[in-house]
């Protein structure tokens, strides 16, 4: 019989171009390329994965960073793909929609849950188990926020499989109704496919539009502004918060609940 990890460790290889023993213990998801070459540009490292659906880098301590695309189905499969070698830790590092009037483009979310409108976590656990990050994780990175005066907000997070919903009245109502911070399509599935492969998984978002207002939805050109502003900042927390972890020793254990 083939096992989970037999094809998690063909295909993750595969899908990156990054040998297996080439991965860190510490691990950065991203959804864009751009990350992954500051990242390789600040530590001089090699990227792989041009010709491969996923691009990928390791920094000399063991960091390791995953470009793995966008949506929840691209989520769950690198979620799937790290049960190769199961690392510490995953830090999830995207953009969302900010919906509440405190949120502004700019600002920072650590959500403390989401809610699984995307569909594909129910392919791993029951529709009534929740999806929340490891709590621990993200203790290091609001320590990290803190430090460098940045705002960020606390809250639940609404991921959905829509990538175009902006003219649908009725969905706009929808959410509304659920009072979530933000909207994003990978945050409840990167929770939900950790927690079932019990690997300790969090997420530190940042609002790149406001969706709910006509002037707010996302452009070209509104996207490149908010990367020139803040995707180094956006990245550097990341960096710096498991690199943290990693040089303290803290052990994050997965718990069941």
């Amino acid at each position: 019989m083939v096992t989970k990890k037999q094809i998690a460790i063909d295909w993750l290889t595969r899908y990156t171009g990054m040998p297996l023993d080439h991965f860190g213990e510490y691990v950065l998801l991203t959804n864009f390329r751009d990350y992954v070459s500051r990242f390789a540009a600040r530590f001089n490292c090699e990227v792989f994965g041009d010709d491969r659906p996923m691009q990928a880098a390791t920094n000399s301590a063991g960091l390791t960073i995953i470009n793995f695309g966008i949506g929840s189905p691209n989520a769950a499969t690198v979620m799937d793909l790290l049960t190769a070698y199961h690392p510490k830790a995953v830090l999830f590092l995207g953009k969302c929609g900010g919906l509440k009037h405190a949120t502004e483009i700019g600002h920072f979310i650590l959500p403390i849950g989401a809610i699984r409108g995307e569909g594909t976590s129910d392919d791993y656990l029951p529709k009534l188990v929740p999806a929340l990050p490891s709590f621990k994780l993200h203790k290091f990175v609001s320590e990290k926020l803190v430090e460098r005066g940045f705002d960020y907000r606390t809250g639940v997070v609404y991921t959905t499989n829509r990538r175009v919903w902006e003219h649908d009245e009725a969905f706009r109502k929808q959410l509304q109704e659920y009072t979530p911070i933000s909207i994003d399509m990978e945050t409840a599935t990167i929770f939900v496919v950790g927690h079932k492969n019990q690997i300790v998984r969090g997420a530190l978002l940042l609002v790149s539009d406001l969706p709910m207002t006509v002037e707010g939805i996302k452009t070209s050109q509104s996207d490149a502004a908010v990367s020139r502003k803040w995707a180094e900042r956006h990245l550097e927390i990341g960096i710096d918060s498991l690199t943290e972890i990693e040089e303290k020793g803290e052990e994050i254990k997965h718990f069941q609940y």
